[in-house]
């Protein structure tokens, strides 16, 4: 095989001011390429990002002598889609939404090869550009649903072995033991290992589209049902055994090995159907000029691009210093609300770094309560942030309350219709029995003035509010009340809202007021 060099000047010239323009990028978002990169280090999820990078240049290495053959030519309409992403930057930063701010990195670092390279060349490279996309952390918004199915599968499966089962939610319990379905047991790391490694797979060995893309569907389908059979495996062995076998650290190795001689049988069978790569000419390099002067133009609005929103952002504050807030609810509200007793003082819900928290628990005169807890947030940035992952009724290692199930509920009220996300807990003791002590909790945000229930909505009505220049203020709202009856409990909660809610607006917005008035210089 000929030995390859660079021709001169194209491609020295296009090299270095793709270099160039990569690390003016990096530079500029360096806050978001440190968050990806510590994300991969902390998270054992996304602990293969690490080999993507080294594996998309060797695939890149591989396609070489197709490269050196066409002459790197700048495509200056790959500015637009770098501008869509240089706003989707921009609105992931102002409301804190990691995966869109990662997502926008990387895919400028992608589009800057067609930009400068032009589009043949990113056409020869184009798995590689996009292998690179496995390094965006994505996928923990499917880990609730893993678990879902994960129980529903595991639950099923013991009972047609015979085994009597007792379910609440996530949880469930057999004659020996209590058993519980956690993030660990969704299986979403086996799954974005198995996507990657499978993707990787079908284009090494496979020609045809066809057998790829169904060699990277069964990538899928299959680890989930090996975490399926996994999850069972490991209940049957513990039940078998006495909670001898199968727990504590041999619950995570019995995991693993399952797992990866399902991977591996994978392979070995999807090699069967390997098919051999046609033998590509060698073609001369290819010698002409890189228009320096184009492409120094280009790179300057691309660059330009990335530095605008990274401007916007800042610029875009309109709270003024960061100051304290004082959040405070009052003792009595309308409809004949009174502080009372405390109504769960046991559940203590995780909100992240908020800038004020209150909590107050009222008593109507029939006897009704409920229970008020709502979270401040105000200037908000990775670590304080009111819609984050983090954030939690039920933290992961509390186990004195589990969380049952969650929808969306839309509530009737007289001043109109209020969303709400309708939560269920249920309270266990000490060693994992079931107290049957419920709580119903609604939860819904107050963002830029208006009440919302979604995760979604509230991270639009952020990004408008930050645009509009009216700050990132925003709360949380916690309203819960006993579930003994769950008609009742809606009921009781719903009459708290018709009285009590524009007392609770009134607050909110007197705390955003005092912190604006305490902020100004």
């Amino acid at each position: 095989m000929p030995r390859f060099t660079l021709p001169e000047p194209n491609w020295r010239w296009a090299l270095f001011t793709l270099a160039a323009l990569w690390c003016a990028i990096v530079w500029v978002q360096y806050d978001t390429a440190a968050q990806l990169v510590g994300l991969w280090m902390r998270s054992e999820t996304y602990a293969h990002a690490w080999v993507v990078p080294p594996i998309a240049l060797w695939i890149a290495w591989r396609k070489r002598h197709q490269v050196q053959a066409l002459n790197p030519t700048p495509c200056a309409w790959v500015l637009l889609p770098m501008a869509a992403m240089g706003c989707l930057w921009l609105a992931g930063e102002l409301v804190g939404v990691n995966i869109a701010t990662q997502f926008a990195l990387m895919a400028l670092l992608v589009m800057a090869v067609p930009l400068v390279l032009g589009l043949a060349v990113a056409r020869v490279l184009m798995f590689p550009l996009l292998f690179l996309f496995f390094a965006v952390p994505a996928g923990d918004s499917l880990t609730p649903q893993l678990m879902q199915w994960t129980a529903d599968f595991t639950i099923t499966a013991v009972r047609l072995s015979g085994v009597p089962v007792y379910r609440e939610g996530l949880q469930f319990v057999i004659p020996t033991g209590s058993w519980s379905v956690v993030e660990a047991c969704s299986g979403i790391r086996y799954l974005m290992a198995s996507l990657m490694v499978g993707t990787l797979f079908a284009y090494l060995n496979y020609q045809s589209l066809q057998k790829r893309l169904v060699f990277v569907g069964v990538s899928i389908v299959v680890p989930v049902v090996a975490n399926w059979l996994r999850a069972y495996m490991i209940v049957m062995l513990g039940h078998l055994s006495g909670n001898r076998l199968a727990v504590g650290a041999d619950h995570l190795l019995y995991g693993w090995v399952f797992f990866g001689i399902v991977i591996m049988s994978l392979y070995w069978i999807g090699v069967r159907w390997a098919e051999a790569a046609p033998d590509l000419p060698v073609l001369p390099p290819a010698r002409g000029h890189w228009p320096v002067a184009q492409g120094g133009a280009v790179v300057a609005l691309a660059t330009a691009l990335v530095v605008g929103p990274y401007w916007a952002a800042h610029r875009l504050d309109a709270n003024g210093p960061d100051v304290p807030v004082a959040l405070v609810l009052p003792a009595d509200l309308p409809g004949g609300w009174h502080a009372g007793a405390a109504l769960a003082p046991a559940w203590q819900p995780f909100f992240a770094e908020t800038s004020a928290l209150a909590r107050t628990d009222y008593q109507s005169a029939d006897g009704a309560a409920v229970g008020v807890l709502m979270g401040y947030y105000r200037h908000q940035n990775e670590a304080r942030k009111l819609i984050s992952s983090r954030n939690r009724l039920v933290k992961h290692d509390d186990h004195g309350w589990n969380l049952l199930g969650t929808s969306a509920r839309g509530v009737a009220l007289e001043a109109g219709a209020l969303e709400v996300m309708d939560n269920q807990l249920l309270q266990t003791d000490a060693a994992g029995a079931y107290t049957r002590q419920h709580l119903r909790v609604w939860q819904f945000y107050w963002v830029d003035g208006r009440w919302v229930a979604s995760d979604a909505m509230g991270k639009l009505h952020g990004i408008w509010g930050r645009l509009a220049g009216r700050g990132d203020d925003s709360a949380v709202v916690l309203l819960y009340a006993d579930d003994s009856n769950s008609a009742l409990a809606a009921a009781v909660l719903t009459r708290f809202l018709n009285t009590g809610l524009p007392a609770l607006r009134a607050q909110l917005e007197a705390t955003r007021q005092k912190a604006l008035a305490g902020s100004q210089p």
